[in-house]
Parts: structure tokens; sequence; C-alpha cells
């Protein structure tokens, strides 16, 4: 950790401040929240084709949702970060990430290793070189649209969707040039802000990244744009708030069915106590048969005591169960099933359904069930690859994106 605090910072404090204001316009309506990517990052699956991969769906998702919906989609990835796990303890001593231990079943291996916290700043540092190359170098150029779809989901039916919105672009893109507007030299359609987040589990890491902003005097958490404090650590009196309370990041936090009014407005007054729209992300993992009637009192509290908070939907971790095989999975339907009684509560009670936080990879994995390929059971040990977590897919992030635009087309 001396070794870290001594490295430079991953990102900086006026991209965070760039962050926090464009979720302000989240907060107010006029923006959507797309936060995505893995459970848990991996030093072993590294490489710039698996980033440039999770980094399409997450555009493409993007692209679906601004069309259709027609607000800015603010993206941000959990991504460049993403390493620790919080586990129990079992008989030989849980893998809690790969900032932490090696994943093999031996006791050596499950020993904590401090070297790791080093290589997760080192893969963190290359990931976020990748994602700025990408992001501003052409790749993410608007009419590229149709070269963002990869074989296994342009033969799909979401993927064939996709493709027919893409044409749409194209079309709107050539009547923009036919008009005389410079349509490739315009940075708003050539070059896109995808801003980096993960958990922020292992606090001596967190802090060891932590910096005084020169310009202002507020200290930033700089190992990512945006940190969150997951369901298990949001202890009113414990390290994890007390330690971002402090940071000039915007923060998010899980909230569980199990929360309450009261907990959520002494939560909201610990982390912005001086209400800055975008600052506090509510993030609700509350499961599909529970999120509709759990959510609205909430809802109605926060906005009765005027905190401009960023509502957004989990629909993953409330809907994990294990499959007949023992594999842990989540399925299609109700992660959609989720998100719709989400954007019900928030229709209900007159707010606006800010956006959602989900699991997904650009590769062709299976771990969810259902989908456009629907995925059984019996076809989860054909590409199981995740560290922790089941992620969505390629196709199936593709088809949510278009269910969710559908849902959020009554707002706007």
């Amino acid at each position: 950790m001396k070794q870290i605090s001594s490295m430079p910072p991953l990102v900086f404090a006026g991209e965070a401040r760039s962050l926090q204001a464009e979720l302000g316009r989240v907060a107010s309506g006029n923006a959507f929240l797309l936060q995505a990517g893995d459970c848990a990052e991996s030093f072993d699956d590294f490489s710039a084709d698996t980033i440039r991969e999770k980094l399409r769906v997450i555009l493409q998702m993007a692209i679906i949702l601004t069309y259709s919906v027609g607000v800015p989609i603010v993206k941000v990835g959990r991504i460049a970060g993403q390493f620790a796990k919080r586990v129990g303890d079992i008989d030989l001593p849980s893998f809690r990430g790969h900032i932490v231990n090696d994943p093999t079943a031996s006791e050596a291996a499950r020993i904590p290793n401090p070297e790791r916290l080093v290589q997760a700043y080192h893969q963190s540092a290359s990931t976020l070189n990748l994602l700025r190359a990408f992001t501003k170098g052409g790749f993410a150029d608007l009419s590229r649209v149709h070269a963002w779809t990869q074989e296994f989901v342009a033969s799909s039916p979401e993927g064939q969707r996709y493709e027919q919105l893409a044409g749409e672009i194209d079309r709107a893109l050539g009547f923009m040039r036919a008009c005389g507007i410079e349509v490739e030299s315009n940075a708003n359609l050539s070059e896109v802000d995808v801003y980096t987040s993960h958990e922020a589990l292992i606090l001596g890491y967190e802090e060891a990244l932590t910096r005084q902003d020169s310009l202002t005097g507020a200290w930033f958490d700089c190992s990512a744009h945006m940190l969150w404090i997951g369901e298990r650590t949001r202890e009113l009196d414990g390290a994890h708030i007390e330690f971002l309370r402090g940071v000039g990041n915007p923060l998010g936090c899980k909230i569980g069915p199990t929360t309450t009014a009261e907990y959520l407005l002494e939560l909201c007054e610990r982390l912005n106590p001086n209400r800055i729209p975008g600052r506090l992300t509510l993030i609700s993992r509350m499961g599909a048969d529970k999120v509709e009637d759990h959510l609205r009192p909430l809802l109605r509290a926060v906005t009765d005591a005027d905190h401009p908070v960023v509502w957004a939907c989990d629909p993953m971790h409330g809907n994990t169960f294990t499959a007949s095989t023992g594999r842990k999975t989540r399925h299609f339907d109700d992660i959609v099933r989720e998100i719709g009684g989400f954007v019900r509560a928030h229709r209900a009670e007159g707010t606006w359904p800010g956006g959602i936080h989900v699991e997904l990879t650009g590769e062709n994995v299976t771990e969810c069930l259902g989908g456009g390929d629907a995925v059984s059971d019996t076809d989860l040990d054909d590409r199981y690859e995740t560290v922790c977590d089941p992620r969505l897919n390629a196709r199936q992030s593709v088809d949510l994106a278009f269910r969710v635009a559908e849902l959020l087309r009554a707002f706007t």
C-alpha cells in the first residue's frame, strides 16, 4: 500500500467531477445511467480483445437506449478495479478475488498476497489506457455502429434488430452530411466518455489511491471515477461509509428489500449532506417479486426529504439461484421482470427510473438462463467462465437494452 500510494492516480479529480455533473442530469430526469461490466475482473483473463468486446457491448446498449429513449446515456463500466469479492469462510479459505489471493483450491494459494494489490493497480492502469484509446481514437465513432456487431450477435434476432437500428442511424448521418454538417469532425459523434467504477471493498487499497485535488483542495479516491458500497458493508457506523463520505467522487450504495425508509434517509444524510445532485446513486437490488412493493415507500421518503439521488436498478443480485446442475445462475426473464417492477414503482410515485446496473461480458458465455438463445440448465457447463457471479452474454445484453428502452418510453 505504501508503494501504491507513491504511484500516479488512475483517474483524475476533474474526471470524477464531470461524471458527477452528468449524474446530476440523471437525478433530474434528463439522462439515463448504464452501469455495466464484470462481476469480478480476473488477472488470468486479461487482454485487449476482452476489454474491447466488453466496451463494444456497452456501446451497443447505449446506442439502443439513446436512439429509442431520446436522452443522453451516462456510461459507467464495472471495470479497471473490480477485483475484490466479499465471501464467507469455508474449510478451505474462500477465494476473495484476484486482488487478494489465487483461485487455485489449495491452502497456499488462498493465503492473501499483498503483491496482488500492486498487480491490480497495473492491470487497472492498462485497462484505462485501452479504454481511453478506444473511446477517443475512433472505435466509438457513431459511423461505426455496424462494425460493433459481433458475428454471434449479428446472427441472432436481437442482432438483426440492432442492425436495423444501425441502418437508421447511418441514414440519419447521411442526411446530416447532405445538409452540410461535418459529421466526421464532430467530437460528439466520434468520441464518447466511459467512466469506471467498482465496489470499494478493500479500504487499504482505496486509501492508498486517495489524492488531494490541486484545484479544489478536496480529496478524491483516484482508483475509479465512481465507488459504491455493497449491501453487506453499508453499516451507518461502519468503515466503508466513514471512508467514502470523505472523498469527492460520486458514490453508489446497494439497497435490498430489508432497507427501511429511516435507514435510507440517514444514509443520504451521511453520504450527501449538502444534497449535491449526482453525488449519490441508490442501487436497488430487491428481487423481481419484491421490488415494486418494497421500493415505493423508499422513493416516497427520499423524494419528500428533497434528496436529489439517482435511482438505479441492479436486477441481477436479487434473482440469483442454484440450477439443477449446481451452477449459480440467473434467469433473463427475472432480470427483465425486476426492471419492469422498478419502472412501475417510479411511474406510480412520479419519480425517474434513472438507470440500470448489470453484470455482463462481451463473450458468448452460458451463465444466465433464457434470453434469445434460450440457455437452459444443461447449457450452463458449455461456457461457464465467470470468476464469481453469472453474467449476461452479448446477445442477452443487447436484448436487455431493447427491453429497457421499451419500458422507458412511457417516461419520454
